[in-house]
């Protein structure tokens, strides 16, 4: 089973991690020209990477995405997984789920949209929803239709413990689990909303909830805390990465995308003999046609 790659980002496994310990912001970043051609020689290894998982088809891997509003998971999203074959991935966004999503357990909606073997799998936010935006507002519980009465804090515990059992089953069974939040400071984040609002062609990502959601910026660091403590593990690791800097960001989440992707060792098939024979055969009859 996949085992997490060191980085100064992850989150380590024995429940110590602490939101407040953990920087939106590093002093060594590369400068523009550096950080350009690093991203595009990992997004070349990432091409070749995706290749050989397709082609192996053992593997598929699970990116996951959660951040704050102005974080920059749609960007990074694009950036680093810009030169990989689009038949070779697939981005879901989960937010306010349906009536037919509500109908089903808090897990059904995103364990539909799992990636097949051979494929890289993101989404962008996920069923984490369900133990961040539903814990700050608790109100939306009402809509869920939960099947007894609990306390909240018994609610979230099991919610966590039905995630780190879904994470190891999907390990088990050969997805690679990889969870990124991005960690942006609320300066930074105050700083996009505010670009947002000035730059016309930015004007349609602006919504005013944004803004509400701001006032509840200490509950969704608690509650941050408590689901990356809880459920990184060493076969699904959570990184928090400082999105301060999105071209440090970018870098870093690629990087470590890279890194976990090259431990599985990934290989084409070999051919067998008869398959040999046979393609020698293909190519004499290929070259008798005109």
């Amino acid at each position: 089973m996949f085992e997490a790659i060191d980085s100064p980002w992850l989150v380590p496994f024995d429940g110590s991690f602490r939101s407040a310990d953990m920087p939106t912001a590093v002093d060594d970043v590369p400068d523009k020209k550096s950080y350009k051609k690093k991203l595009e020689g990992l997004v070349d290894e990432l091409d070749d990477l995706q290749r050989r998982l397709y082609a192996a088809d053992k593997h598929s891997v699970l990116l996951v995405f959660q951040a704050m509003d102005a974080a920059g998971k749609d960007s990074t999203i694009r950036a680093v997984l810009s030169g990989v074959n689009p038949a070779g991935f697939q981005v879901y966004s989960f937010k306010k789920p349906s009536a037919e999503e509500l109908d089903h357990d808090f897990l059904w909606r995103t364990a539909k949209r799992l990636p097949q073997r051979g494929r890289i799998g993101v989404f962008n936010r996920s069923y984490y929803e369900e133990t961040l935006v539903v814990r700050v507002h608790p109100e939306f519980l009402q809509a869920q239709k939960l099947p007894r009465e609990t306390d909240q804090d018994s609610l979230w515990q099991e919610r966590f413990e039905s995630i780190r059992d879904h994470e190891r089953h999907l390990a088990r069974n050969g997805i690679v689990v990889l969870k990124f939040w991005l960690n942006v400071s609320p300066e930074e984040q105050k700083r996009r909303f505010l670009s947002r609002i000035d730059e016309k062609h930015k004007n349609w990502k602006f919504s005013s909830r944004d803004v509400e959601e701001r006032n509840h910026w200490p509950a969704y660091m608690q509650a941050y805390e408590e689901a990356l403590r809880a459920t990184s593990r060493p076969w699904a690791p959570w990184y928090a990465i400082p999105a301060d800097d999105k071209p440090f960001m970018r870098l870093s989440v690629a990087s470590i995308i890279v890194d976990s992707l090259k431990r599985l060792n990934l290989r084409y098939p070999r051919v067998t003999r008869d398959q040999r024979d046979e393609l020698k055969e293909m190519r004499v009859l290929l070259e008798r046609k005109e």
